[in-house]
């Protein structure tokens, strides 16, 4: 079995289970079984977190509806599901600094792992020097040939300064090795209709624009206060209850004072 690499089934043989002892063979083969495809499962959801370097650790189902943002709960959910992955379509998320951007990203890649795709993570202005490494180590086309085989690559930070021409070209080389092949989540500021002013050349700002845009989910968040900020007051809060319900339960555990205490 452990040649076969099922180490949780060798394992089970090996050091039995009292509690199994009553079951059929059936039964036990089939715990077994199970047992070991979860473990293989869960190895590899660990895996592909680890290879996919988020930026955040960011789960969907800790995503706060609650502040003021031109995004509701059905269409996280939706994407959630990675339909868009299937449909090898991309997204773009724009939002103010705080906005919750990048939490957003790296929960649908969080999700992505989860659902058995291959994730990457980059920031863009990180990617580029990495392109300008992989460019002097002659080893560009196998770097490009990587991102272009990600099932889901997030690109965060678009748009934090104009791109050079080689720049420019670098990210319409991506675009293009992965239109209608896979899917690409790109956040920023900067919202996609100012896109044009990043790139000095118009034909490869219309080359990537083209080749993005219209297949494309447009999440545009619009909150009134930083995310930042509403999660530092829920820690804060969260942090208060603690503290009260410990302090409660000193009280609570303090001896009755008698007469002799006094």
């Amino acid at each position: 079995l452990k040649d076969l690499k099922l180490k949780v089934m060798a394992r089970m043989i090996s050091e039995p289970d009292a509690a199994l002892q009553d079951l059929s063979f059936e039964e036990r083969l089939g715990i077994m079984v199970e047992k070991e495809w979860l473990a293989k499962k869960n190895a590899r959801l660990q895996r592909l977190l680890h290879r996919a370097s988020l930026g955040l650790n960011a789960c969907i189902e800790d995503i706060d509806y609650t502040v003021d943002r031109t995004i509701d709960k059905k269409t996280i959910q939706a994407l959630s599901t990675c339909f868009f992955i299937e449909q090898k379509l991309n997204i773009v998320i724009s939002g103010k600094t705080g906005s919750g951007k990048s939490y957003i990203a790296c929960a649908l890649g969080n999700c992505a792992c989860r659902h058995g795709y291959t994730v990457k993570y980059f920031r863009i202005p990180e990617l580029l020097l990495e392109i300008q490494a992989a460019k002097s180590e002659n080893r560009y086309a196998r770097f490009m040939n990587q991102l272009q085989n990600i099932k889901l690559l997030i690109l965060d930070d678009i748009g934090l300064k104009a791109y050079t021409l080689e720049e420019s070209r670098d990210i319409l080389e991506i675009t293009e090795s992965r239109y209608n092949k896979s899917s690409t989540v790109l956040s920023g500021q900067v919202p996609h209709t100012q896109w044009y002013d990043l790139f000095p050349d118009p034909t490869i700002a219309d080359a990537i624009m083209d080749r993005f845009i219209h297949n494309s989910y447009i999440l545009a968040l619009d909150s009134k206060k930083s995310m930042r900020a509403v999660m530092a007051e829920k820690t804060i809060k969260d942090m208060k209850i603690t503290i009260d319900i410990g302090t409660y339960s000193e009280r609570k555990r303090s001896p009755i004072p008698t007469e002799t205490d006094h």
